[in-house]
């Protein structure tokens, strides 16, 4: 059986979060996805990465007083 879909796809802003080895990000329809994986050296390096330095915990200063009003008059709109 042959499928064939026609569509128009206008995308304005994409925003992606993160992605990991097995992300996949599908706009449209897609007959087959096929899986890979490809793991280079790109920084041509020959020993395992030293262990990471433990790094200073900071504490973040206190937050400020909420105000004692708001800060956008609030009023009832007018009819």
């Amino acid at each position: 059986m042959n499928l064939f879909i026609h569509q128009n796809i206008v995308i304005h802003s994409l925003k992606i979060e993160s992605l990991s080895n097995s992300s996949v990000c599908q706009i449209g329809s897609a007959g087959i996805i096929k899986p890979l994986s490809n793991l280079y050296n790109t920084g041509g390096f020959r020993k395992p990465a030293p262990p990471a330095a433990p790094q200073p915990v900071e504490t973040p200063p206190p937050a400020a007083p909420l105000p004692a009003a708001p800060l956008v008059p609030l009023v009832e709109p007018r009819a």
